[in-house]
């Protein structure tokens, strides 16, 4: 599954987050570690859900979203 995920540029930082799943987010000193990390954390975020017993949430977005200035946004792939 292909997750949109949201990139933010903080003043000294970076983060992203799924909006698809709640709790998702990470925090990084560059845009190149930010995208590692969230990849990371999504594999982890679904895995947790399936070994406590919880649906995954499905993608509900199919291409990235309309983005704002100092904000971007792509699709990451789940392993699911």
């Amino acid at each position: 599954m292909e997750y949109v995920v949201i990139f933010e540029k903080g003043e000294n930082n970076y983060g992203a987050y799924v909006p698809d799943l709640p709790g998702c987010a990470v925090v990084g000193e560059t845009l190149a570690e930010v995208r590692r990390l969230i990849a990371e954390a999504i594999d982890f975020h679904i895995e947790g859900l399936q070994k406590a017993g919880y649906d995954v949430p499905q993608p509900s977005f199919t291409s990235p979203v309309q983005e704002q200035p100092g904000m971007s946004s792509e699709l990451i792939t789940a392993q699911v």
